[in-house]
């Protein structure tokens, strides 16, 4: 029996925890205040929670997942996501000064959610949720070369707020979005943490070592997360063991490989990627490129090309785009500075 099971159908195992907590609690507090003899709440053991199936993205699902998300302009974040297994609100709250462009060394130091309608910004979620990752070389020439054209102190901006980091119900959205696109599963942002951890366990990595970078409270939580991996490892381990011992020249149980199948084309769709502009046709042979960026003071920065056919249109609209970048982030930065000096002047 689960709590599912003996509550209702509609209240989930989270929910009917939080309220046993509370109860508990202010129970608690009243025996502290002599107002009730002791607290049954104590006596009250919670039903088994009922597990939710992990769901991981196969490697096949995992390829065509990444194209379709350069395609859609989250690469970056989908990548850093699945070469460090973050939770959502913490890869959310990165800035750029978490992360040494040298070493490649980044620090985890806060996370982000909404509540009341407004993001909040705080510390991680545990002590252990505190700590620094090593992301790999590659990832870290591609970040790097991101942080060359930034705007923001925060790694993932706002399109809107470049001075805030994105919403998580946006992200949540979006990949959602990609999933489809790319033909894959209906997975949540936190089964990507679920797919690093799967594959670099299948990988080697011991269990301490994962633990510390995904940032569990203890060896046992991970073991506990991850059971289905680790029954697969310890096949391997017995099989390796039987080898040594005995001789057996039976081989190790391996997961057969996928079959290959065609060459992934990712979804295009009608949505043009953030930051490339728009294109209209004006007349039979005339296309209008309009690149409209938001600059913080809620004004548009506004340039226009025309030309007699839609590709002629989209490379001078791309052109034009690579010159009036420059443009935009210095008028980004002077109206920062002034919106900050005025604040100062203010207070």
């Amino acid at each position: 029996m689960t709590r599912r099971d003996i509550y209702c159908p509609g209240v989930s195992d989270r929910l009917v925890e939080g309220c046993h907590l509370r109860i508990r609690s202010a129970l608690g507090e009243a025996v502290e205040e002599r107002l009730i003899p002791r607290n049954h709440a104590e006596e009250c053991k919670l039903p088994q929670s009922a597990r939710r199936e992990k769901q991981v993205l196969t490697r096949e699902e995992l390829q065509r997942f990444l194209t379709q998300a350069q395609e859609e302009g989250y690469y970056e974040l989908v990548l850093l996501e699945l070469a460090t297994g973050l939770r959502r609100g913490e890869i959310l709250a990165l800035k750029w000064s978490d992360l040494n462009p040298k070493t490649g060394e980044l620090r985890v130091e806060r996370q982000v959610y909404r509540t009341g309608g407004k993001l909040t910004v705080a510390p991680p979620k545990t002590k252990t949720s505190k700590r620094s990752l090593l992301i790999p070389k590659t990832l870290l020439d591609l970040l790097n070369e991101t942080r060359s054209r930034a705007a923001s102190e925060w790694m993932f901006p706002s399109p809107v707020k470049p001075d805030s980091p994105l919403y998580p119900a946006s992200v949540r959205k979006r990949i959602q979005t990609i999933l489809d696109h790319a033909g894959c599963r209906k997975l949540r942002f936190h089964d990507l943490r679920h797919t690093f951890a799967t594959l670099s366990l299948e990988a080697g990595m011991d269990v301490k070592t994962l633990s510390a970078i995904i940032g569990h409270n203890s060896v046992s939580t991970t073991l506990n997360v991850y059971t289905h991996v680790t029954d697969t490892m310890r096949t391997q381990a017995a099989a390796a063991i039987d080898r040594a011992i005995t001789g057996s020249t039976a081989p190790t149980p391996i997961p057969e490989p996928e079959k290959p199948s065609e060459p992934f084309r990712p979804y295009k769709g009608l949505r043009r990627r953030a930051g490339t502009g728009c294109i209209t046709r004006v007349s039979e042979n005339c296309y209008e490129g309009k690149y409209t960026p938001r600059l913080p003071n809620g004004t548009r920065y506004i340039k226009t090309v025309y030309a007699a056919s839609r590709e002629e249109c989209e490379a001078k609209l791309a052109e034009m785009i690579e010159k009036a970048k420059p443009e935009v982030e210095r008028m980004k930065r002077e109206m920062r500075e002034g919106m900050e000096t005025s604040k100062t002047v203010t207070l």
